[in-house]
């Protein structure tokens, strides 16, 4: 969830400017693809590096409980290893998820023939759909979820057409 949301909200964000700008080279399949490039880039690398130093200071937290004489000793070992290659596998189904949710509703809105804005329109919808599930899987207000993800979603694109960065 946490890909395709960073991906939708990259899209907003980079490239509603252009969407509402409605010209020539607004949404097309080269913005859809160089904005999810970005998306998972940056989903890569932001979500490794978090994940890495939790699993790590895991590790460091243990060697002190268990009194090691060197706070990483643990981080050394082949648990060390482990961590990374667990991390890596995190980030790369981020990145591919966040390449999804950015990429996949640019190019539904670049393929579609309706106004520029539907586009927009789809993505904020994916994000309450979004919201839906992440409330149905914490047992949680769906109905303030889906509102919670709607309304951040057209915040990030209002202030993407603000900026108006692609």
């Amino acid at each position: 969830m946490l890909g395709i949301t960073d991906g939708v909200l990259t899209a907003l964000a980079l490239a509603a400017g252009a969407i509402l700008r409605g010209t020539a080279d607004g949404v097309g399949a080269d913005l859809a693809m160089r904005v999810g490039v970005v998306s998972c880039v940056t989903a890569a690398f932001t979500l490794f590096v978090a994940d890495y130093a939790e699993r790590r200071s895991r590790l460091v937290r243990a060697s002190r409980q268990l009194n090691l004489t060197e706070p990483g000793r643990l981080a050394a070992t082949n648990l060390g290893r482990i961590v990374v290659r667990e991390s890596a596998t995190a980030a790369a189904v981020a990145s591919v998820a966040s390449f999804a949710g950015a990429a996949l509703p640019l190019l539904l809105g670049a393929v579609l023939p309706t106004p520029p804005w539907v586009t927009i329109a789809i993505a904020i919808a994916v994000l309450g759909a979004l919201g839906w599930c992440i409330g149905a899987m914490l047992s949680a207000g769906r109905t303030r979820w889906t509102v919670a993800m709607l309304l951040g979603g057209v915040v990030v694109a209002v202030i993407g057409a603000v900026l108006d960065i692609a």
